[in-house]
């Protein structure tokens, strides 16, 4: 585990990234959870989300290449408006998404991509466009105030079907065996994160350059980013 001081605090923004620690570092709310509103954990070990309840006033938490499970559950976090789990160890999407719902009230960005519950070319060449549709109607039923969805924002056509047709959509959790629990067969290991390369710090972490073997669907899969409130 990396030892203390090796964090970056850019104003209320707090990175924690690369120091494969598998869990939260208590010194990090006790430092910083009074003002931090954005936290980024990318790139560790974590296994749990001990200790984020001391981050009461948090509004973006990125969880992004760690190895959480579908035991995973978040403390109240009742400004978080961004969240994303991409590349992480999670095939149960019912249970996440009533954990999510519950802590985060006031959530609009979630991103899934390079987990099994993300039914797409990321994790299975099985799943066609269909599956990942379905998908989406499901996270929004569950999740209605949700603007933007993985690789691209929601439309008002989504949220209607989402309101008819979103309760049977649900995914079903994958079936675990050998194969599929290896950890080099689970899905490509690749770093992968929605957000723009700024939001990462280069100095901490070595996943920032190289060709993305990824494949997206949709017209909006160029750029896979979140869209900010002033571009909306």
């Amino acid at each position: 585990m990396a030892e203390q001081g090796e964090e970056v605090v850019t104003g209320t923004q707090v990175s924690y990234i690369g120091k494969d620690c598998t869990a939260i570092p208590t010194f990090l709310s006790r430092k910083y959870g009074h003002f931090a509103k954005r936290l980024d954990l990318s790139f560790n070990l974590l296994r749990s989300l001990d200790g984020l309840e001391g981050f009461q006033s948090l509004e973006e938490l990125i969880l992004d290449n760690n190895e959480l499970g579908n035991h995973v559950s978040f403390p109240p976090l009742p400004s978080l408006h961004t969240l994303t789990l991409n590349k992480n160890q999670i095939s149960d999407l019912d249970h996440l998404l009533d954990s999510v719902a519950s802590a985060a009230p006031a959530l609009e960005y979630l991103s899934l991509l390079g987990n099994q519950a993300c039914p797409n070319g990321l994790v299975s060449i099985e799943k066609d466009e269909d599956d990942y549709q379905r998908y989406r109607y499901f996270v929004l039923y569950k999740l209605p105030n949700l603007k933007f969805l993985d690789a691209s924002k929601v439309t008002k056509k989504e949220h209607e079907e989402a309101i008819s047709r979103g309760a049977f959509m649900k995914v079903v959790k994958p079936k675990e065996s050998k194969v599929a629990s290896s950890p080099d067969s689970s899905s490509p290991d690749l770093p992968y994160t929605p957000l723009p390369s700024m939001s990462r710090d280069p100095n901490h972490h070595k996943g920032v350059a190289g060709k993305c073997r990824y494949v997206y669907y949709g017209k909006h899969s160029e750029g896979n980013r979140f869209i900010r409130d002033d571009q909306l």
